[in-house]
């Protein structure tokens, strides 16, 4: 007797495969509130606005740090900076314009941001809050910060306990 003759034959259909296209609504927004979430967060030490992270390049020279920001559409009245325990801070708030309000208006599209951003920088110990410059001119902030005083490692010479 085979095997076969001990159990009852049944034709089987093929497995039918699901049809996930009914969730590609639901992936695309996932990917999308991803992407958002993850721009918003920019790099470590960075909150803002979904789409609001200015692009920042630090820069080091012999003598100072450089930090230069691409903050479109703000005065410097906007932005705020801070120094304290070596982090310094840049704030801005980003406000949207009065027009944009306007009842009259149907936008088809908008892709510019607005609202509050945040960064924030380790600085290396000992420098000196009053000897930062910051300027601000056709949207780039430059923040100019003069290293610390270096100082050489001394030996210290271990004697005879008394």
């Amino acid at each position: 007797m085979t095997l076969r003759a001990m159990f009852p034959y049944r034709e089987r259909a093929p497995l039918a495969r699901p049809d996930f296209t009914s969730f590609s609504p639901l992936s695309r927004e996932i990917s999308h509130l991803l992407d958002e979430f993850s721009r918003s967060l920019g790099a470590i030490g960075a909150l803002t606005a979904p789409g609001l992270s200015p692009s920042i390049d630090v820069t080091e020279a012999d003598k100072e740090i450089e930090i230069t920001a691409e903050l479109p559409g703000l005065e410097r009245q906007d932005v705020e900076i801070s120094l304290e325990d070596n982090v310094l801070t840049i704030r801005g708030d980003k406000k949207v314009p009065a027009d944009a309000d306007d009842k009259n208006k149907n936008y088809h599209m908008t892709e510019r941001s607005y609202g509050i951003f945040y960064r924030a920088f380790q600085l290396p110990v000992g420098i000196d809050p009053a000897s930062v410059e910051a300027t601000m001119s056709n949207g780039v902030l430059k923040i100019k910060i003069p290293k610390p005083a270096h100082t050489d490692a001394k030996k210290i010479e271990v004697k005879e306990a008394a």
